[in-house]
């Protein structure tokens, strides 16, 4: 099977199920080194003063957390804009798109869960009844229920409220649903795309010498203020290098949510 029908086969699937997975988006090696990358930019972070553990979301140290990745190396540049992930995010969402965050959580042995949730209730009200967001993960280790793939709900998407998402699944609170969960499983170099509407958690590394390494790319319908301040975040040189299609989807120009994919990239408008 080639790329781009990989590529549109997982689009099917995420339409339908919520979630899916694309293999060999990165080689083995490649994924070797964006981790090595991924470790310098959190090394980076704590010198700036940023912490890379957030005990708002996390049960203790073993997470590491690491913000503002497009600020820290131009290979986040290139993995936030990559076509595979373009693909995906266009195929659920529309060009007109944005780029909400870009994170990266590394589980390392002892790790814990953190709370059950969905992306799109964090930032959007109810009713959830159309696609409103997307998180497209790159696996740079390989991704286990053990080392703590994230517990999913496949086809949660589907139900518009919590109240529905409970009474599916007979439960009364977000942590019931963990035990009708599913891991995500997948090998170094694979991407997990997941609708921003699936009701899921961390997993836990029960491991004892295997780190689990995610990156999230997080995009929006452009309607959704976005998680991250680009124009406040970014250095400048960083801005520039932005090619206009990013620049656009980032938030850099003068506009945004204009309701037409075809500005895309155009800049300020007259």
């Amino acid at each position: 099977m080639t790329p781009d029908a990989a590529t549109a086969q997982a689009v099917d699937r995420l339409r339908d199920e919520g979630v899916a997975v694309v293999h060999d988006v990165l080689t083995r090696d490649e994924a070797a080194d964006a981790l090595a990358t991924l470790w310098a930019a959190a090394e980076e972070s704590r010198r700036q003063g940023i912490p890379t553990f957030m005990p708002v979301l996390d049960p203790n140290v073993a997470n590491v957390r690491v913000f503002n990745l497009i600020a820290l190396d131009p290979l986040f540049t290139h993995l936030i804009e990559h076509p595979v992930a373009d693909a995906l995010a266009t195929g659920l969402l529309g060009a007109d798109y944005i780029v909400s965050n870009f994170t990266a959580n590394i589980a390392r042995p002892g790790a814990g869960s953190m709370a059950v949730h969905s992306d799109l209730a964090i930032v959007a009200p109810e009713p959830w009844a159309s696609p409103g967001s997307l998180n497209v993960i790159w696996c740079l280790t390989d991704v286990t229920a053990d080392n703590g793939g994230t517990l999913h709900l496949p086809g949660s998407q589907r139900y518009a409220t919590q109240a529905e998402v409970f009474a599916a699944y007979g439960v009364d609170r977000p942590e019931d649903l963990v035990g009708h969960m599913l891991p995500f499983e997948a090998p170094a170099g694979s991407v997990i795309a997941m609708d921003g509407r699936v009701w899921h958690t961390s997993g836990r590394n029960v491991t004892a010498d295997q780190d689990r390494a995610l990156l999230f790319g997080y995009y929006a319908q452009p309607w959704l203020r976005p998680q991250w301040n680009f124009t406040r975040a970014l250095p400048e040189d960083v801005q520039a290098a932005c090619p206009p299609t990013l620049r656009h989807r980032l938030g850099l120009d003068h506009s945004l949510n204009t309701g037409d994919g075809v500005l895309i990239g155009r800049g300020p408008l007259g």
